[in-house]
């Protein structure tokens, strides 16, 4: 009795010295996405709300920037993370910052040519003599259609080019230009949801180029690689969760998209619309993972650009090594 009594004393003298176990600290990480909060980050607010991220050890912070003014931030360290389209990448290397794409997100090329179907223009060829419109002479937008005519063999004149800035879906309903580049899980959907019929062009089709993922720098890949591995896994689960349940993703997005969470019924349908048809470009069977051959692709549309005027090693923007178990 006198063994038992002193045991029960020793295991309670033990529990009182040590208490409750404290949760060891999360990393807080900023995240780039893009210029405003919207129903295609749904991947990233899903593994957020889930807690993905929290069990990788990460506090996340999601900011929203455009990509040229995160993809420096990246490359000097003074951000970890950003979202961006592969060419920046490729860019960014070239002007001798060491930013390395960890994780694909986007398998097809987002970038397509919208224009009003009664115009009857269903391939690159019957762009010629139309005005298109586009952003700027810059960024995804632009290089997809250079990479649209390259394929093609189609001529630099082909079409004329007019900068609308992001009015793409209004500058096609008014009539403004006889075709536009857009994001084709964006204007198209739009345009067809207020009644308008449209014929798509998609980049996907004629030229498979490196698309949209997961940047970071090399000296977070050397100093903290857990912290890659981890961001990484938390966003591939909640990508995986966003195609399996998109109705679930959407009502997830409304506590990070305040515009969508005032919406009325009809826009919030839209952006469902919207979400579903960019499941269809992300959709593969190696999630996450990058190829080299469209990493090159990529690189000779920027070399005829002149974008960068020698060659990489392109296998040193990417890495698959966080993406595979």
């Amino acid at each position: 009795m006198r063994r038992l009594l002193s045991l029960i004393l020793m295991l309670t003298v033990l529990t009182a010295c040590g208490g409750t176990p404290t949760p060891a600290p999360l990393t807080h990480v900023k995240l780039a996405m893009g210029y405003i909060p919207d129903i295609q980050f749904a991947p990233f607010y899903t593994a957020a709300e889930k807690g993905y991220f929290k069990e990788q050890g990460i506090e996340i912070e999601f900011v929203t920037m455009f990509e040229n003014d995160s993809v420096p931030l990246v490359g000097t360290n003074e951000m970890q993370f950003a979202l961006v389209s592969a060419e920046q990448i490729l860019q960014a290397r070239a002007q001798g910052l060491p930013v390395k794409y960890v994780m694909k997100w986007w398998d097809k090329y987002p970038v397509a040519i919208v224009s009003k179907a009664e115009l009857g223009i269903k391939s690159p060829a019957d762009l010629k003599g139309r005005t298109v419109g586009l952003p700027g002479l810059y960024g995804a937008s632009y290089i997809g259609w250079q990479a649209l005519l390259n394929a093609e063999g189609l001529p630099q004149d082909t079409a004329q080019l007019e900068s609308i800035g992001f009015t793409q879906a209004e500058a096609i309903a008014a009539g403004q230009v006889d075709a536009a580049v857009v994001y084709a899980n964006n204007e198209p959907v739009k345009l067809a949801d207020a009644g308008t019929q449209v014929n798509v062009i998609y980049v996907a089709d004629y030229v498979q180029l490196a698309s949209n993922g997961l940047a970071t720098n090399e000296q977070t890949i050397k100093d903290h690689p857990e912290l890659v591995r981890g961001l990484v896994a938390a966003a591939l689960r909640g990508m995986a969760d966003t195609i399996a349940n998109p109705d679930e993703a959407v009502e997830i997005s409304k506590k990070y998209v305040e515009t969508l969470a005032a919406a009325d019924e009809a826009t919030q349908a839209t952006a469902r619309k919207v979400l579903v048809a960019s499941i269809d470009m992300w959709e593969t069977a190696n999630p996450g993972i990058s190829d080299k051959a469209r990493w090159e692709t990529t690189q000779s549309v920027l070399l005829n650009m002149g974008l960068i005027t020698s060659p990489l090693d392109v296998e040193q923007a990417f890495t698959n090594e966080f993406v595979k178990p």
